[in-house]
This record gives C-alpha cells, sequence and structure tokens, in this order.
C-alpha cells in the first residue's frame, strides 16, 4: 500500500515544522565578513588561513600545497 500526501508550505514552515535550527543570524554574519574582506581586499594570510580551515586535511593539505608550489617556482628548500 502506498500513501502520497501533499504539503504546501514555505521553507521556513517547513525548517520550523522538522526542528532545524534558523540559519539566517549565521549566514548573514558571514556574508558581512565575506563583504568585508572583498571591501578591504584580501591579503595573503587571510587567504592562507582561509585554505587552511577550508581546504582538504587542514593543516596537511596546506602544507602539501606551499610544497607543490614551492617546487613549482623553484623556491623549494633542500
Amino acid at each position: 500500500m502506498n500513501i502520497t500526501m501533499n504539503i504546501d508550505c514555505t521553507p521556513e514552515e517547513a525548517r520550523r515544522f522538522m526542528g532545524l535550527p534558523d540559519m539566517a543570524p549565521l549566514h548573514d554574519l558571514y556574508l558581512d565578513k565575506m563583504k568585508e574582506a572583498m571591501t578591504n581586499g584580501i591579503t595573503p594570510d587571510v587567504l592562507e588561513n582561509m585554505m587552511r580551515s577550508w581546504g582538504p586535511m587542514g593543516e596537511m593539505g596546506m602544507n602539501t600545497w606551499r610544497q607543490m608550489v614551492d617546487q613549482m617556482t623553484g623556491t623549494a628548500k633542500s
């Protein structure tokens, strides 16, 4: 036996019904930080910190990436 039910609701109503948290304040904060970074310019330090936290394997991934760039540019330490 199959039962089909159609529910007409907004995404906000569905979120509340499912008991999911309201992420709008966090999203707004994230957008404000990104706008600030774009307005002030992205420095190499900011870019490196973003890659560390967002990149695969965090610090280990960043070190692998740095080694690859160093080898390509000839600045690798012997």
